[in-house]
């Protein structure tokens, strides 16, 4: 099918040409002899059919929707792979497949889908573009051919690539997948890229994955693929073997010790009274608690310039005095505690200028820095004065006159093994670069108790794995939050009240005196009540 291109289109077909280096890396990994025949289903430049080509294959097919790519090869097809009648099977499928999510889709291509008998069996408008360039090479190989593609790695563990997950299981098995987490592979692509060779068989013939995880941020040379290749020991390397991917399920890169510790963990915060039959038919979804259910959870209020709105004089008159609010910002967060507390103007009920400059001289006198930058903050469709907050979200729940504790609503872990969950007072707000978390009326379980569990070493390693991650960043807003597991007290159980307790007093323990081996303690009565049968 062949679809004609917009012009002065940006990237309209998903394109994000592959390096060199990752080419050459990429065809090392493929086992064939000169005769094999070989699919490029999405060739661009051609940069995978030359070096092919260099090495003596000759037996080459390619697709290219773009005239204007790869128009030294004679045998490249200008037409949709997609939507393309291909006889042909293939002992290599190899190349770095477009990726664009269904709403940024041109409309012919979503015409295109919607005609597709394969997209209309497996996918649906959730679906990226991705998932059927998978699917369909793997129906165009061999039995025993390989499927080698450079992408990005969310279509592992989303809902929405369920059925592709669940296809590649029930017709073969992988044998390497390369993972790099932020390492700048193509331009202006922040999320984590995976390399990954498939081997189409209705028998696995290789009982683990062998999986290569690279976190620098460094450029990729020849001699860092070759030492990722050799399984070489290095600082910014991990090498683990895992189990084949089971169906039904997400498909988690991480060892088998870390999926077996994350699976008893959420076993501990099952609901203890489900319902037989939703369970026989849902066999692998879980129903745990969850934060989500024990906190209201708000996203930070926000100025649209904390620079201006943040006031460290002391010369304020009585009025502007009471007109100011606390503000803890995410880089002074600490796990269990905070740094220091900043003051912010906040007039509410000012419509006039003049009001402003005769009521508030030194806000006046400050903010009116600002004022151009003010102006132009985005306004949310709405007419903003300059000295006015522009979304003050959650403010309610902020104002509860109850205990808090704030999160940074994006956390970097590459170079660090907690997260910064934070017990904070009353009266203390957070702004955008803050999530707020706090106990419902009806929860029983203490704010301090719920602090340590979200600071609990698990925890972390639950969320780095399961938790919306990406690159190297983990986000905190309201959604990543609700879903965390969360392990309830059975208060007709004396030894778990009891835990609760003790857990509760060495938290509070811990925020007056920072005692590291206060928090060994948490820790262990922690492991003391994930045991308890």
């Amino acid at each position: 099918m062949e679809i004609e291109i917009l012009k002065n289109s940006k990237n309209k077909y998903g394109q994000y040409f592959t390096p060199e280096v990752i080419v050459d890396f990429m065809i090392d990994l493929a086992d064939l002899s000169k005769n094999s025949k070989i699919l490029e289903p999405s060739c661009g430049e051609g940069i995978f059919i030359e070096k092919l080509l260099n090495r003596g294959y000759q037996q080459i097919d390619a697709y290219e929707i773009d005239k204007t790519l790869a128009n030294e090869f004679s045998f490249v097809k200008y037409e949709s792979f997609i939507s393309a009648e291909i006889i042909e099977k293939y002992d290599l499928v190899i190349g770095n497949p477009p990726y664009i999510r269904w709403k940024n889709l041109e409309d012919e291509l979503k015409f295109e889908l919607s005609n597709n008998q394969l997209w209309n069996q497996y996918f649906n408008s959730l679906c990226d573009y991705l998932y059927i360039f998978i699917l369909k090479s793997i129906e165009v190989l061999n039995d025993s051919g390989q499927l080698i593609f450079i992408c990005p790695e969310y279509w592992m563990n989303t809902t929405h690539s369920i059925t592709l997950r669940n296809y590649m299981v029930k017709n073969g098995y992988f044998e390497e997948i390369y993972h790099f987490n932020e390492t700048p592979i193509f331009e202006k692509v922040t999320v984590s890229i995976v390399i990954f060779k498939f081997v189409k068989s209705k028998k696995t013939i290789s009982n683990k994955i062998k999986i290569a995880k690279y976190f620098s941020n460094q450029k990729l040379t020849p001699s860092i693929l070759e030492s990722l290749k050799k399984k070489c020991s290095t600082v910014d390397a991990e090498y683990i073997e895992v189990n084949q991917f089971l169906p039904n399920s997400r498909w988690m890169i991480h060892s088998d010790d870390l999926k077996e510790k994350l699976f008893k963990f959420e076993e501990n915060c099952l609901k203890q009274f489900q319902n037989n039959l939703y369970s026989i038919l849902n066999q692998n979804r879980k129903e745990f608690h969850t934060i989500g259910e024990i906190c209201d959870i708000g996203n930070g209020l926000v100025s649209g310039l904390d620079k201006a709105f943040q006031i460290h004089s002391n010369n304020l008159t009585e009025l502007e005095k009471t007109s100011t609010i606390k503000v803890i910002k995410a880089k002074n967060l600490i796990p269990y505690t905070y740094g220091e507390v900043t003051n912010y103007i906040f007039i509410q009920n000012i419509i006039d200028e003049n009001i402003l400059r005769d009521q508030y001289p030194n806000f006046y006198n400050h903010l009116k820095d600002y004022k151009s930058d003010l102006e132009n903050r985005y306004q949310y469709n709405r007419s903003i004065n300059y000295w006015e907050w522009v979304f003050l979200r959650n403010f309610n729940l902020f104002s509860k006159p109850s205990k808090r504790i704030f999160v940074p609503c994006k956390e970097r872990i590459s170079n660090k093994n907690y997260f910064r969950f934070s017990f904070v007072e009353s009266g203390i707000f957070p702004t955008q670069d803050v999530t707020a978390i706090f106990k419902k009326d009806s929860t029983k379980e203490s704010i301090e108790y719920i602090l340590a569990f979200l600071n609990h070493p698990t925890v972390f390693d639950w969320l780095r794995c399961n938790g919306i991650v990406k690159g190297n960043i983990v986000e905190f807003s309201e959604k990543p939050i609700s879903s965390i597991p969360f392990r309830k007290i059975n208060w007709e159980n004396p030894l778990e009240v009891e835990l609760h307790a003790r857990i509760s007093k060495c938290t509070n323990d811990y925020i007056s005196d920072s005692n590291d081996q206060i928090l060994v303690e948490i820790n262990e009565l922690f492991e003391e009540l994930f045991n308890i049968k």
